[in-house]
């Protein structure tokens, strides 16, 4: 297994979320072991995140979190680890535009 990490400046509103993961390819897996969200602006934003899986069914991680002008928000992390697998993507938005800025920690 290999450690791997992705920044991803400004994530996306609702109506254009980000893509934070590559989806997973097939007969892999993906085990994220940090997702974190960090308010870059000067006033309060509203996070989300959501796990899609291959089948098209998708569930929040987080929805409408609260995030303070430089405060941030660990999702996954410490005990919590989330398994992807083939097919899966993570996304996200912010209630505001070029505000938030993700972090992902995950082994493949």
């Amino acid at each position: 297994m290999a450690f791997k990490s992705i920044a991803l400046p400004n994530i996306g509103t609702s109506g254009s979320p980000s893509t934070l993961t590559a989806t997973v390819q097939a007969g892999q897996t993906q085990t994220l072991i940090g997702l974190a969200f960090a308010n870059s602006s000067g006033v309060n934003v509203t996070i989300s995140a959501k796990l899609n899986k291959s089948g098209g069914a998708s569930a929040f991680l987080i929805k409408d979190a609260l995030v303070l002008p430089g405060g941030a928000l660990a999702v996954v992390g410490g005990d919590q680890k989330l398994v992807l697998e083939t097919g899966d993507t993570i996304t996200a938005y912010a209630s505001a535009g070029s505000s938030v800025d993700a972090t992902l920690s995950y082994l493949v």
